[in-house]
C-alpha cells in the first residue's frame, strides 16, 4: 500500500498521473479474438456483439472489422474471452468498506459471544485505543436483532465499545459507551432513531438508526486522513479486481471531501466516482452552502473522473430492525409502522431545494411508505421547479406498493437495486418475513416487474453491506437462488443475463448521466472488462464463478496481466 504526504509529493504524483494520461492518449490499442458484448439491443431484440475494437487513448474509435483498418501500437489477444463495457456500481460506500480492516474484526462469527471475544482480543492488542470499534457484525445472531451491552461487558468493560451491524443501521454498544453518551436513567427517544429499552426502561445496548447511534459515533476519535486515503486506495483497487470502473459513492460526509480530492490528485483511485453528500434531516438547510462549496471544490480539479453532483437522503431505515417506513403495521409489532427519517413535507422541501441547486436526489427507501414519500417528494419537486434532465434515484427499492409501480416511469425515477439481496437468506428468514408476513415478503425486489413498466433499472452493491462483485450480484438477479440446488425466490422477478449486465453497465451510466459510458461504441470511454467465460453461455448458477481477467478504465489497465 502506498502513502503520500506533503504538498510537494502530491504535486509530483499529479505530474506522474498527467504524464501517464498523456502517454495513454498517444497509444492505439487493438483488442481482438473475443466475444465483444456491445451492450445495446438491435431492432429484433437481440443484443449486439462484435469480435474486436480499437482504442486510442481513453476512447474507443472503432469496432468489428474496422478495428483492423488502422495500425496499432499495442495488440491484445483476448484468447476467446468475453469483453464488455466495464461494470459500474450505482450504490456503494467506499471509505466505509475500505476502513473496516482498521478496526476489531467482527464479521464471520456465529454467536454474539464469539464477536465479543474477538473484540476483546483486538482491544488487548491495541491498548492505546480510547474506543473499540468494529464494523459489519451479523445482526441475525440475536433474537429480533437485539444485542445486550452485558454480553460485551463480560469481555470488555474498561473501554467503550461501538460495533455496527452489516446493515449499517444497527449498533451494539457496551455499558460504558451508554454511560458516556448519557443513555442512562430516564431515556428520551430521538425522533429519528430508537434506543432499545428493557421492560424497566433501561437501555439494553442496541441502537437503531442515526438519531440513536450518531451521538455515540460523534464521541469516537475519527480515523486520520492518512488512514482514509489508504482505505480509498484499498477499496478502489479491490473494485478494479471485480471489473468495476465507476462507482456512485452513496454517503459522503463534507469532512471527507478533501480526502477524496487528495486521493484523486495522488493517483490512488482505480475507479471514477461521483460523491453523494449526505443530507441530515435535522440540519439540511444549514448544509446547503456546504454542498455547493464541495461541488465547486471538486470541479476545480478540472476532471470528469471525480464529480460531486448528488445528494443522499435516507427516507427510512431497514426491515431487519423494524425501522423501514410502512403503509401498514408490521406483523410482529402491530402498533408500529416503522420509522421515517423525514417528515414527508420536510422531505419535499429538501429535495426541491437541492434540485434547484442542480443536484440529483439519491434516496434510500426500503419500505412502501418510505418509497411513496420519496416518489411524492420527486413529484412535488418536478411541479415547483423548472424542468431539467434529472436522474432521480430510488436506492434499494425493496417493497413498492402496487399503486406506485407505474410512478417510476411516469416521473423518470431510476430504480436502483442491490441484486445480491434478491435471495431468501437468513435476513429474510429470521428478521424480515416475521415482520412483513408472507404477502409483503413475496413482493420484494420486483426487478422484472419494474423493468416491464419501462422504468430504468440500475444495479449496485451497497458494499460493505454485501459483496461488491458484480458477477455475484448478477448470478442472484438471474436465478433468485441462494445455492445451485436451492429453490428460487419469487422466480417471476428473475431477469435475463443481458438485462443484468446492462443494469450494471448502461443502467448505472444513465443514472450517473454519463452518455459516453456503459456501452461499447465508437466515441465511448474505453472502460472495459475481460471475463474468461461468456456469462450467457454458462449455467446461471455458475456466473459468480467466472473470472475477471483484466479491467481498463479510460484505456488504462487497472487490473490484470
Amino acid at each position: 500500500m502506498t502513502f503520500f504526504t506533503g504538498d510537494a509529493t502530491r504535486e509530483w504524483q499529479k505530474v506522474v498521473l498527467n504524464q501517464r494520461q498523456s502517454e495513454s492518449i498517444m497509444t492505439t490499442t487493438l483488442v481482438h479474438n473475443a466475444t465483444v458484448w456491445l451492450g445495446y439491443q438491435l431492432p429484433d431484440g437481440s443484443w449486439a456483439t462484435s469480435h474486436a475494437l480499437l482504442v486510442k487513448g481513453d476512447r474507443i474509435i472503432a469496432t468489428g472489422d474496422s478495428a483492423f483498418s488502422s495500425s496499432a501500437d499495442v495488440t491484445i489477444d483476448c484468447d476467446g474471452g468475453f469483453l464488455m463495457a466495464g461494470f459500474a456500481d450505482g450504490h456503494v460506500h467506499t471509505i466505509f468498506g475500505g476502513i473496516e480492516r482498521e478496526f476489531a474484526p467482527v464479521r464471520g462469527f456465529h454467536t454474539p459471544q464469539e464477536i465479543a471475544q474477538s473484540v476483546a482480543e483486538w482491544a488487548a492488542d491495541h491498548p492505546n485505543e480510547e474506543w473499540i470499534r468494529g464494523e459489519g457484525f451479523d445482526h441475525t445472531l440475536a433474537p429480533d436483532g437485539i444485542f445486550h451491552a452485558a454480553w460485551l461487558d463480560e469481555f470488555i468493560a474498561d473501554r467503550p465499545v461501538f460495533l455496527r451491524a452489516t446493515d449499517y443501521h444497527t449498533v451494539w454498544v457496551n455499558s460504558l459507551a451508554l454511560e458516556k453518551v448519557g443513555y442512562v436513567g430516564e431515556i428520551s427517544q430521538p425522533h429519528d432513531g430508537e434506543i432499545v429499552l428493557d421492560d424497566s426502561g433501561r437501555a439494553i445496548g442496541t441502537l437503531r438508526e442515526w438519531g440513536a447511534w450518531r451521538p455515540v459515533h460523534d464521541l469516537i476519535p475519527q480515523p486520520s486522513d492518512q488512514v482514509k486515503l489508504s482505505a480509498l486506495e484499498f477499496a478502489t483497487e479491490s473494485f478494479a479486481t471485480a471489473g468495476l470502473t465507476w462507482v456512485q459513492d452513496a454517503w459522503v460526509e463534507l469532512t471527507d471531501i478533501d480526502v477524496w480530492k487528495a486521493a484523486h490528485t495522488a493517483g490512488l483511485l482505480a475507479v471514477d466516482a461521483d460523491l453523494a453528500l449526505w443530507a441530515d434531516s435535522n440540519s439540511w438547510r444549514d448544509q446547503l452552502a456546504g454542498f455547493v462549496s464541495a461541488r465547486e471544490s471538486i470541479a476545480r480539479l478540472d476532471t470528469t473522473q471525480l464529480t460531486c453532483n448528488t445528494i443522499k437522503f435516507f427516507a427510512d431505515g431497514v426491515f431487519e430492525s423494524g425501522t423501514s417506513a410502512m403503509l401498514e403495521p408490521y406483523c410482529d409489532c402491530p402498533h408500529s409502522r416503522g420509522m421515517p427519517n423525514w417528515d414527508p413535507e420536510e422531505l419535499k422541501s429538501a429535495v426541491a431545494a437541492v434540485d434547484r441547486l442542480g443536484f440529483t436526489a439519491h434516496i434510500h427507501a426500503i419500505g412502501d411508505h418510505g418509497i411513496r414519500m420519496a416518489l411524492d417528494a420527486m413529484e412535488y419537486t418536478a411541479n415547483v421547479n423548472p424542468p431539467w434532465d434529472r436522474r432521480w434515484v430510488m436506492a434499494h427499492t425493496q417493497l413498492v406498493d402496487p399503486a406506485d409501480m407505474n410512478r417510476f416511469v411516469e416521473l423518470g425515477v431510476i430504480a436502483n437495486f442491490e441484486p445480491y439481496w434478491s435471495r431468501y437468506d437468513e435476513w429474510q428468514e429470521l428478521l424480515t418475513e416475521p415482520r412483513l408476513g408472507p404477502e409483503r415478503t413475496a413482493r420484494q425486489f420486483q426487478t422484472a416487474s419494474l423493468a416491464q413498466t419501462g422504468a430504468i433499472i440500475s444495479f449496485g452493491s451497497d458494499w460493505p453491506v454485501t459483496t461488491f462483485a458484480p458477477l455475484e450480484g448478477i448470478a442472484v438477479a438471474v436465478t433468485r437462488q441462494m445455492t445451485p440446488e436451492g429453490p428460487p425466490w419469487i422466480p417471476a422477478e428473475r431477469v435475463s443475463v443481458e438485462q443484468a449486465l446492462a443494469a450494471y453497465t448502461s443502467g448505472v451510466a444513465f443514472q450517473g448521466n454519463r452518455p459516453d459510458a456503459g456501452v461499447i461504441r465508437p466515441g465511448a470511454l474505453a472502460n472495459l472488462v475481460l471475463l474468461d467465460q461468456d456469462p450467457r453461455r454458462v449455467p446461471p448458477t455458475s456466473i459468480n464463478a467466472i473470472n475477471v481477467l483484466s479491467t481498463w478504465r479510460r484505456g488504462h489497465k487497472t487490473y490484470g496481466g
